[in-house]
């Protein structure tokens, strides 16, 4: 079996009217918030039921979504990102794991939520949430984080644009704000149309990963839309870029590439993201090091001033939300 999530099972949210949830169901959802009777939107994806060490199965796992929360913890950056740009904020989260641009939708006594992979369970209970997201590396918490508040994963499922649609459109309708979530995403669409159009102009490209002092060649997801697949192949899912390697996963093994490789298949665009910058283990123009040698200097793309750096918080680590989705458009478009 599989160990990514299958398209068959994409998140979906439940086609149902808004309900008022009695004692009953938010005793189900969790004990967070204040007010038991408030109206709240029914939301639908597939949970990973499994243990650690085993073979993935997905369940079907509904949850009743408080409207206009007042509290919210979000350990997934990328609905941190949504419900900022949207005028919400957040109470707490792993503090530690926020990017600098989007420490100004945490609220101002915004708590420390623990980390990514670990709750801090008593902290967060003390400080009663009313909805409580998770996703991605946080997504094994939901057991725990279920007993305290409602608790949703808006992780990756299916491709970045359905990902995306879903979780604005869904947290739009939480917080109220569905005109600015429409507007947002028509908004968004648009630069990505404008991004693909530039991207294409530009002629053939290669993703490559910088870490370690290694390069790594990013492919297009093709048919496996797991969530490290869907990641690496942004660019070429998303914006279009036209590989310069019909299959590029076959052509690198699945291992690093060499420098002569960027040289034999000398793409117009080399498209760089800084895996170590992205994760804190090197300051920016790391990669630039890396690529500044006598191979990369013959490439069409250097001499053509086509490497182009992305920013590697925005691709590599939040994946996702409005204000990143048009960072990554604003990548994009220096090929203009």
């Amino acid at each position: 079996m599989s160990t990514h999530r299958p398209l068959a099972a994409v998140s979906l949210i439940a086609v149902s009217a808004l309900v008022v949830a009695g004692c009953g169901a938010a005793g189900d959802a969790g004990a967070g918030g204040d007010d038991a009777s408030a109206e709240t939107v029914s939301y639908t994806w597939e949970r990973n039921v499994a243990g650690e060490d085993e073979e993935p199965v997905y369940e079907a796992t509904t949850v009743e979504v408080p409207l206009d929360p007042q509290r919210i913890v979000a350990f997934e950056m990328a609905s941190v990102d949504t419900i900022g740009s949207l005028g919400g904020e957040i109470a707490g989260a792993p503090l530690e794991s926020v990017p600098d641009y989007l420490q100004g939708f945490l609220a101002e006594d915004a708590f420390n939520a623990g980390t990514l992979f670990e709750a801090d369970l008593i902290e967060i209970e003390s400080q009663q949430p009313d909805l409580i997201i998770i996703g991605g590396r946080s997504a094994p918490l939901y057991e725990d984080l279920s007993e305290i508040a409602p608790t949703i994963d808006l992780g990756i499922t299916g491709s970045y644009l359905d990902t995306l649609e879903r979780n604005v459109s869904l947290l739009g309708e939480v917080l109220g704000a569905e005109d600015e979530a429409a507007a947002a995403l028509t908004e968004l669409d648009e630069g990505i149309e404008e991004a693909k159009t530039a991207a294409a102009a530009a002629g053939t490209g290669l993703g490559v990963m910088v870490s370690g002092g290694q390069l790594n060649a990013l492919a297009p997801s093709g048919s496996d839309a797991g969530s490290s697949n869907v990641r690496g192949g942004l660019l070429y899912d998303v914006f279009g870029v036209t590989p310069v390697v019909d299959d590029i996963a076959s052509a690198t093994h699945g291992e690093p590439i060499s420098f002569e490789f960027l040289l034999e298949h000398d793409p117009d665009v080399l498209w760089v993201v800084d895996r170590d910058v992205a994760t804190g283990e090197a300051e920016n123009g790391a990669a630039a090091q890396v690529l500044d040698n006598e191979i990369v200097h013959q490439t069409t793309a250097y001499t053509t001033d086509s490497i182009v750096y992305l920013d590697p918080v925005a691709w590599y680590i939040v994946y996702g939300g409005i204000t990143t989705t048009q960072l990554l458009i604003d990548d994009v478009m220096q090929v203009s």
